[in-house]
C-alpha cells in the first residue's frame, strides 16, 4: 500500500504510452512521474521504458514488471473491499468486459446497482469475444459477459442463459402478429445485420437455409444503429430477446423468434476459475445474474 502511488504511475504510463498523457489522467505533474520512473530504473539498473519518437514502450523488463504491478493493484483493491466489508460498507472496483451489443443492457443493470452501492466503482470495457476471454484470464477484467463464449478450463461460468434469437422490426410491420418466423418469410424485406466476425452474425447465418442467398441491405457493427433502422418499416434486423427487451416493452420494437429450438444463443457471465471472487465482485455477479435473468429466457 505504501508504494501504491508508484504502481499507479507505472500502470498509467504503460497504458497511455506517454508520461504527459498519464500525468493529465492522474492530475499530477509530469516531472514527478518522470523522476519516479528514472529513480526506479536506476534502482533496477535497467530501463523499464524504451523512449521512442512517438512515446514510451515497455522493455522486456518492463513487460515483466507491469504484470506484477497490475496484479498488485488488483489485490490492493480487493483488500480494500474486504476491509470495507468488515465495516459494513461496500466499496471497491469491478472491471467488466462485454460486447457492444450488451452495453444497453448493462447500462440499466449497473445503474440500479450504483443506486444501491454508490461506493463501488464499475469499469465496463467493450471488447470482442476472444478479447473478453483473454481479459478475464489475464486478470485485466474481473467479469466477462458475452454470447457464445468458448469453454475453457480456467473460466468459471457464474451464470448462463439460453435465449431466443429472432427477427426485430417496428410494431406496425406486416410480420409483427406472427408467433414465429422462418428465414424465408423475411426475404421480401430489407435486412439489417451485424457485420461478419461478430457472434450475432454467425448465429443469424446458422438460420439461413442452403437454398436461400443471404443479401443484407445494411451491415454494421453498431447494435444501436441496427435497432434504429429496425424501427422504420419495412426493415428487419436480428437480435436476441435480451438486447431488445426494453424497446419491446416500450412499444418501440417488436420481437418474433425464429421457428424451431435451434435458434438460440448462449449468454454467459464468467470469471476466472482460480480462486474466489472478492466480496464486491460477488455482489456484482449476483446483481447482474438476477437482472439479466429477468430479461432472458432461461
Amino acid at each position: 500500500m505504501l508504494h501504491g502511488r508508484m504502481l499507479r504511475y507505472l500502470d498509467e504510463v504503460a497504458r497511455a504510452g506517454s508520461i504527459r498523457k498519464a500525468a493529465d489522467r492522474l492530475n499530477v505533474a509530469a516531472s514527478a512521474i518522470n523522476r519516479q520512473i528514472l529513480s526506479l530504473e536506476q534502482e533496477l539498473e535497467t530501463p523499464i521504458f524504451e523512449r521512442m519518437p512517438g512515446g514510451l514502450r515497455l522493455t522486456a523488463t518492463g513487460e515483466i514488471l507491469i504484470v506484477h504491478v497490475r496484479e498488485t493493484l488488483r489485490e490492493h483493491q480487493k483488500t480494500l473491499g474486504r476491509m470495507a466489508a468488515l465495516k459494513g460498507l461496500m466499496r471497491g472496483e469491478v472491471v467488466i468486459a462485454t460486447m457492444g451489443g450488451l452495453v444497453d443492457v448493462l447500462s440499466d443493470v449497473l445503474s440500479e446497482f450504483r443506486r444501491q452501492h454508490p461506493r463501488v466503482k464499475l469499469v465496463v470495457r467493450v471488447l470482442l469475444g476472444e478479447q473478453i476471454v483473454r481479459a478475464v484470464l489475464d486478470g485485466e477484467a474481473d467479469l466477462g459477459l458475452a454470447y457464445d463464449l468458448p469453454q475453457h478450463p480456467r473460466l468459471f461460468r457464474a451464470m448462463e442463459w439460453r435465449q431466443s434469437l429472432g427477427a426485430v422490426f417496428a410494431p406496425d410491420h406486416p410480420l409483427a402478429d406472427r408467433l414465429s418466423v422462418r428465414f424465408a418469410d423475411l426475404m421480401p424485406y430489407p435486412l439489417v445485420t451485424a457485420e461478419r466476425g461478430m457472434a450475432l452474425r454467425e448465429a443469424v447465418e446458422q438460420q439461413v437455409p442452403s437454398n436461400i442467398e443471404f443479401l443484407p441491405a445494411v451491415e454494421t457493427n453498431a447494435i444501436e444503429l441496427m435497432k434504429l433502422l429496425a424501427r422504420e418499416t419495412p426493415s428487419i434486423t436480428f437480435m436476441g430477446l435480451v438486447e431488445v427487451q426494453k424497446e419491446v416493452r416500450a412499444g418501440r420494437l417488436a420481437f418474433v423468434p425464429f421457428s424451431g429450438t435451434s435458434a438460440r444463443q448462449s449468454l454467459a457471465l464468467v470469471h476466472r476459475a482460480a480462486g474466489s471472487l472478492d466480496a464486491v465482485a460477488s455482489v456484482v455477479v449476483q446483481h447482474i445474474s438476477a437482472q439479466v435473468s429477468a430479461r432472458a429466457e432461461t
